[in-house]
């Protein structure tokens, strides 16, 4: 099953997806803008054109656990999106994906990869899950 992280930021989109298998992580191009009418569209292009089977949105909380200043907008895109695809959208604790991400380094954006540590993350907490269809 493919699944598809993304680190929503305002500006920009880290976008991350499985292999079809549902074990290897790849960032992909990030998505400009993607609170706009065209940004969100490509958002929803890359849910049809790589035949995703969930979402998985970071949820931006503090160190503490508790809800940030940006945590409202995100839900907001999070049910804006799951009301507009045909897929589970969930979201999923993203702290430390970004400073995780500057570490590793790589030809792709920070957001992205950022995107895939969530992603990365999210498989090993669901694992148990997954032969169940997750």
């Amino acid at each position: 099953m493919r699944v598809l992280a993304l680190d929503y930021g305002s500006a920009r989109c880290g976008c991350a997806v499985t292999d079809p298998t549902g074990t290897i992580v790849t960032p992909i191009d990030e998505v400009l803008r993607p609170g706009t009418r065209k940004g969100f569209s490509r958002v929803l292009g890359v849910v049809r054109e790589r035949g995703i089977k969930r979402v998985v949105v970071g949820l931006p909380v503090t160190l503490r656990g508790t809800d940030s200043a940006q945590t409202a907008e995100v839900r907001a895109f999070a049910a804006k999106l799951a009301d507009a695809v045909r897929v589970p959208v969930e979201l999923y604790d993203e702290r430390y994906t970004t400073a995780i991400a500057a570490q590793r380094g790589g030809a792709t954006s920070e957001d992205s990869r950022a995107a895939a540590v969530l992603l990365e993350d999210w498989l090993t907490a669901n694992a148990a899950r997954a032969g169940e269809g997750v």
